[in-house]
């Protein structure tokens, strides 16, 4: 079989895990790497460039980072590439009509659900935040809409109590890069044939805000459990004590089967601190106040003495 010419689009981590799987495999020459422009970061705000540059950049890919995809100069220097692909996985900007149709083979996406249920730019988090049993990844053929595209693979994988946005993540990653490499492989081969999506079970998802991670201690236990771990890393479950308000980010908790007033702390030791929730309790076992570090329950106590009554908000 001839080599498969590649453009591949992406931007963060998870994007970087399907890049490097395509330039290890044999028969696959990727001609192109489209990224977003490198943005300010850390305290000092210098030029940061994104995970899927530096991997180019390690593999002397040409690197090209466009303001908007649908710039005329932009188009024009995809269209010389001739690709046979146009692989992404979270560009982070939509492409215009004329991009989706210059490949032969089409633009296929990495997509992070089991489409199409959680359409947009969440599915990680929200799987986890719905209590869903299981994720996947989803291999589709671009369309103009967002996430609509016709299915071309589907792989599963459970979401374990463990479970948070971080962990999943990784093991999303790693799963969408293999099945991306696969499905243009077969794509190539004419193996596949693209599916609609269904039309029932359809949900969309939108940007994660910082105020998503507030706890509501009136909702029940599993519910504020699978918050805390949708949520960890970023932007973090967070709740409120004392006056004026001291800011707790939760970071590892577990349902209980305690009962009391929602809010209140029921008990507080070296075994986590026990706090009532609408049904049942969450025990916190990790735990950090605004600008202090991230500590066990004990030793958060030892020098923040929560005690049974007192009550979060």
């Amino acid at each position: 079989m001839a080599p498969v010419h590649i453009i591949f689009m992406g931007t963060p981590e998870l994007a970087a895990a399907s890049l490097e799987a395509l330039l290890r495999t044999r028969g696959f020459i990727v001609v192109a790497v489209v990224t977003q422009p490198d943005r300010p970061k850390g305290r000092d705000l210098k030029l940061q460039p994104s995970p899927v540059k530096e991997v180019a950049l390690r593999a002397g890919i040409p690197v090209l980072q466009p303001e908007k995809a649908r710039e005329d100069s932009f188009f024009e220097a995809l269209k010389q590439l001739q690709p046979d692909v146009i692989a992404v996985a979270a560009f982070g900007q939509i492409l215009p009509q004329r991009i989706l149709d210059l490949p032969r083979f089409g633009c296929l996406n990495v997509h992070t659900s089991l489409l199409p249920k959680y359409r947009g730019a969440s599915p990680i988090q929200s799987a986890i935040l719905h209590g869903d049993a299981e994720t996947g990844v989803t291999i589709m053929k671009m369309d103009a809409g967002l996430d609509t595209g016709a299915i071309l693979t589907q792989e599963k994988t459970p979401i374990e109590d463990a479970d948070n946005a971080q962990t999943l993540h990784d093991r999303l990653a790693q799963i969408g890069a293999k099945l991306l490499v696969s499905t243009i492989s077969d794509c190539a081969a004419g193996e596949i044939q693209p599916r609609p999506q269904p039309t029932e079970g359809i949900s969309h998802v939108g940007k994660i805000k910082k105020e998503d991670g507030r706890i509501d201690w009136s909702q029940s236990s599993r519910d504020i459990w699978n918050r805390v771990r949708a949520f960890t890393p970023w932007p973090g479950a967070f709740t409120h004590f004392g006056n004026p308000p001291m800011l707790l980010k939760v970071w590892q908790a577990e349902p209980v089967q305690q009962s009391g007033k929602s809010g209140e702390i029921l008990q507080a030791d070296k075994t986590g601190i026990v706090v009532a929730c609408g049904k049942d309790s969450l025990k916190i076992t990790t735990l950090q106040r605004e600008g202090g570090k991230r500590l066990a329950a004990h030793e958060f106590l030892s020098g923040c003495p929560l005690k049974p009554g007192d009550v979060l908000h």
